[in-house]
């Protein structure tokens, strides 16, 4: 590679991920999770109101108050362990591993071992941000 090739590199980089990010932060990933995976039983506005809320034998929780439940501040690792599989809920029998292993399912051995590790925790941590959004 010559030198010109060596220092065009870089910039050709930064450019590309320079054009998208804002093509990344304008799509609403963690929404998108959280209307496809959660809603059904959590409701569209995250207060427990979902379609199969009434099916549970527990009450489903209003996940806009994770944070004033936890003296005002929104314990993000905590939930990305209940989300990931790592804490167990009441309600969703086992630990829940449903999405950090039904994210797992749609990846496949398609991007590898690795790569299919970082897309789990990017869509998870997406969520979790999009829970933290919708705090009141």
């Amino acid at each position: 590679m010559s030198i010109t090739g060596i220092r065009s590199a870089p910039a050709a980089v930064a450019l590309t991920l320079a054009m998208a990010t804002p093509a990344l932060a304008a799509e609403p990933i963690g929404e998108r999770e959280f209307m496809h995976s959660c809603a059904i039983c959590h409701g569209t506005d995250a207060k427990g109101s979902g379609q199969f809320a009434e099916l549970m034998t527990v009450q489903v929780p209003d996940l806009t108050g994770i944070a004033k439940a936890n003296d005002g501040v929104f314990p993000l690792l905590s939930v990305v362990h209940i989300v990931d599989g790592r804490s167990g809920v009441r309600g969703h029998g086992s630990p829940m591993p449903i999405w950090g292993d039904r994210f797992k399912a749609e990846i496949g051995d398609s991007k590898g071992d690795y790569g299919a590790e970082i897309e789990v925790r990017g869509r998870i941590l997406s969520l979790v941000y999009y829970l933290e959004s919708v705090q009141q």
